[in-house]
């Protein structure tokens, strides 16, 4: 069964990605979205390196909370209400010198007032490189 209020395209997320924001400029796409899931990926690349040649925290942090931000959009009804994240956090376990990094959001709680999400966040070779948590307010549009 599907979480999704209504089937997202795949083209259409990314187009939305790519237009300028950070998630452009770090190489961000979404690469899969399943009945319970979304998939996106990054590259381990010189834009998003700290200086000792591995992917950034924060870059993580950035794939997980923009993977999980646009699937708790994608679990609403947009006319009615608006998700905004509240909390994020982020265990990073396994550095990523090359390649990709995908991450996969599953939801943990799909309320009518929060959602908790988890991302994982893994290498080329499929091992766990972080876990991410991601709490988000379902807020009413006020009209």
């Amino acid at each position: 069964m599907s979480i999704w209020f209504e089937r997202p395209q795949l083209d259409e997320i990314n187009k939305q990605l790519d237009k300028g924001q950070i998630n452009h400029s770090l190489g961000l796409k979404v690469t899969e979205i399943g009945d319970d899931f979304l998939r996106g990926a990054m590259p381990a690349d010189e834009r998003t390196f700290q200086p000792y040649g591995v992917v950034h925290g924060g870059a993580n942090v950035v794939l997980a909370e923009t993977l999980g931000s646009i699937a708790g959009f994608l679990c609403i009804d947009a006319s009615l209400y608006q998700v905004f994240g509240q909390e994020v956090n982020a265990s990073h376990l396994r550095s990523v010198s090359s390649g990709l990094v995908t991450a996969t959001a599953r939801p943990v709680h799909l309320g009518t007032r929060s959602h908790v999400w988890e991302i994982r966040l893994e290498n080329d070779q499929g091992k766990l490189t972080c876990l991410s948590k991601l709490t988000m307010a379902v807020v009413p549009i006020r009209r």
